[in-house]
């Protein structure tokens, strides 16, 4: 069977894997139809997935053989404490499927059964969409927006986007804030979102924040981007008592002011990572209801056996991707 593997760094290899064995207790047998394209370790990636169960192992009762499926790839350990509580979603041990380990960039495979979610109604593209709304679902109730609040999402890559999806569905003002004209473009358009702004490095963002918020700033302040400059200065955003929520990612150490700012308008931060299982089935329920809109989101296409030659080109951000779902099956 051939796999795809990111060897190492800009090094894309079609592998060959033996063909998966039977499904044990617990399990089952997947097919991959469907792959958003995402960053990645060096393994098999895969882990925004739209997926045809083959089999299940013993004890595995709510999904089927020929179950179209979303994936939720975060495998957390349910005796920890973390778990037990709730939050799988930030388990200390949690392994990520095609991030920590091998995930779904291959046609057939095992994964654990209790992490598939079930969405007869929608297409192998929209289940493949789910684990990325599923991120900006989670940042949205971590930020819990309150009626006649002002949001302001900064960065409107895919997560931010995710995000935005969500925001709308409350009554709220929502504010986007992002470097690339193009993509504000994309959120007026496709999204409605009537209030965006160009980040400026001679600070008239703030100017322009100010403007449509009567000097009241947001309520809200939702870090999509991963970049550790906006991490660091996106408080200055946040209304007095206001909330910042971080839903992008670095690995770089933040600083921030403390007393001129953060302590002054004693403000609230709070981190957003991964989701939670009930957020998979309310999102596969809101785009069968057809309250979201996902014709929107896939911009590109490639086939599996063009991985290693075409990848790269997504890399490039001036492509204006919003989503490109590899076709496997």
């Amino acid at each position: 069977m051939k796999a795809i593997e990111f060897t190492r760094p800009e090094v894309i290899t079609m592998i060959d894997l033996p063909d998966p064995p039977a499904p044990g207790p617990g399990e089952a047998l997947v097919r991959t139809h469907r792959m958003g394209i995402c960053g990645t370790d060096p393994r098999i990636p895969g882990h925004e997935l739209g997926l045809e169960v083959l089999a299940v192992g013993g004890g595995v009762d709510h999904v089927r053989v020929g179950d179209k499926c979303s994936l939720e790839p975060y495998v957390n350990d349910p005796s920890s404490a973390t778990s037990k509580k709730g939050h799988s979603n930030c388990c200390p041990g949690v392994q990520v499927l095609g991030v920590h380990t091998d995930g779904g960039l291959r046609p057939e495979w095992i994964c654990p059964a209790h992490k598939l979610h079930p969405g007869n109604n929608l297409s192998y593209d929209q289940l493949a969409l789910v684990e990325t709304l599923a991120i900006g679902y989670h940042a949205v109730i971590r930020a819990d927006p309150q009626p006649g609040e002002t949001v302001l999402v900064i960065g409107a890559g895919p997560i931010g986007l995710a995000v935005l999806e969500f925001l709308r569905l409350h009554d709220i003002k929502i504010i986007v804030m992002d470097m690339v004209e193009s993509r504000l473009q994309f959120c007026r358009e496709k999204l409605g979102i009537d209030h965006t702004i160009v980040f400026s490095p001679e600070g008239s963002h703030l100017t322009e924040l100010e403007k449509i918020t009567g000097g009241e700033l947001a309520d809200a302040v939702i870090d999509a981007t991963g970049s550790v400059r906006s991490m660091s200065t996106c408080f200055e955003y946040a209304a007095f008592t206001g909330r910042v929520i971080y839903v992008g990612i670095t690995t770089e150490t933040l600083s921030f002011p403390h007393a001129p700012v953060f302590h002054r308008r004693e403000l609230t931060l709070l981190a957003s990572r991964n989701a939670l299982p009930a957020d998979f089935g309310k999102i596969i329920s809101l785009i069968a209801d057809g309250q979201i809109d996902t014709d929107i989101w896939i911009t590109d296409r490639l086939t599996f056996d063009d991985v290693p030659t075409e990848f790269a080109a997504f890399t490039d951000t001036s492509r204006g991707t919003v989503k490109a779902i590899i076709e496997i099956a």
